[in-house]
């Protein structure tokens, strides 16, 4: 039997803490067979702060999982004696990328069905000597993927992003009409496969106010997003736009369409959060793994206080298993 893979995220971090709640308050654990990819010693820690009373086994690929106590493939012993809960190190730096690189290569082996990422600090990782802007250009990185879409879901709305992590001054010139169309074409597919939607309605924001006003706020509409959405549309595809992005949201927070294509982070993110702020989910889509993350981060001005909600990180773990089985339908269906 095959496990979802959870990765511990940044030690110092909320990522613990979610952790230890979401295999305390879940009564599903046996359908997902989730098993964490971090370190003892800090759960350990975690627990004891928390006066909780949960159990950690150390566990490797092929052995059982025990009921009431929390597997856990230890891949760092960092010393939790020293940690301060909301200072990142170099050294929880590089056990968090270990997690995460680990958790890829057992998935791609075959031990792991999917993966789910608690969250890990930006600078850390750089500070580590990692330079990746995040968690989802490492794991392009890691899986040779050059055509990954970032994805937040939730019940009500989807969102995929044209441009990430970049400034804003930047995104007009990283607009163009090949990496729109593509854009459009893998959020269709994956709407398609992962989310098992028959015939998908995207709608796609558009840069400026107004949509451009026929070119009087901006020219980004009329060269770029729009010769992208029309020759998506002469592929069969079901995409309109480019939209206001003052009204789009509203439309497809009422159901009229399956998703929204973003042309910037915020643009996208801040109606998801606004609608989904404990339990939005981050989708890496275009990669040949599963990988679901909680849609928040390290949160290190209440790590270690108690109050870090594992909603996200339930979510995600949901939406992961939920994916897997999509796919394996739709492999079954093929043959």
């Amino acid at each position: 039997m095959r496990h979802i893979a959870i990765t511990m995220g940044c030690p110092a971090g909320i990522g613990p803490e979610i952790l230890i709640k979401f295999f305390s308050q879940t009564e599903r654990l046996s359908e997902y067979n989730p098993v964490i990819l971090g370190d003892i010693n800090i759960l350990q820690r975690c627990a004891t702060d928390l006066n909780s009373k949960a159990e950690f086994l150390p566990w490797l690929p092929g052995t059982p999982i025990h009921k009431g106590r929390i597997p856990v493939f230890e891949l760092s012993r960092l010393p939790a004696n020293d940690l301060i809960w909301g200072h990142p190190t170099i050294a929880t730096g590089k056990a968090m990328v270990t997690y995460i690189e680990k958790a890829v290569s057992l998935i791609l082996d075959g031990t792991f069905s999917a993966m789910v990422t608690c969250p890990i600090s930006k600078t850390s990782l750089n500070r580590a000597g990692y330079s990746f802007p995040g968690h989802t250009e490492m794991l392009a990185a890691l899986t040779r993927s050059t055509k990954y879409v970032m994805m937040m879901a939730g019940s009500r709305l989807r969102v995929t992003l044209a441009t990430i992590h970049c400034s804003l001054a930047s995104v007009p010139s990283r607009l163009n009409q090949e990496a729109l169309s593509a854009l459009i074409q893998n959020t269709d597919a994956a709407l398609r496969l992962d989310f098992g939607i028959v015939a998908p309605r995207i709608a796609v924001a558009a840069l400026n106010p107004h949509a451009g006003e026929n070119g009087l706020f901006g020219h980004e509409e009329e060269d770029s997003i729009l010769p992208a959405i029309e020759s998506m549309q002469a592929t069969g595809i079901q995409v309109q736009g480019p939209f206001p992005p003052d009204t789009i949201f509203l439309k497809a927070a009422k159901g009229k369409y399956d998703a929204v294509i973003c042309m910037y982070h915020d643009q996208g993110l801040i109606p998801f959060k606004l609608l989904h702020f404990k339990d939005g989910v981050n989708v890496t889509l275009g990669l040949p793994i599963v990988r679901t993350s909680v849609d928040h981060g390290t949160a290190y001005d209440i790590a270690g206080k108690g109050v870090a909600d594992p909603a996200s990180l339930a979510a995600a773990v949901e939406m992961a298993a939920l994916i897997v089985q999509n796919r394996d339908t739709a492999q079954k269906n093929s043959r």
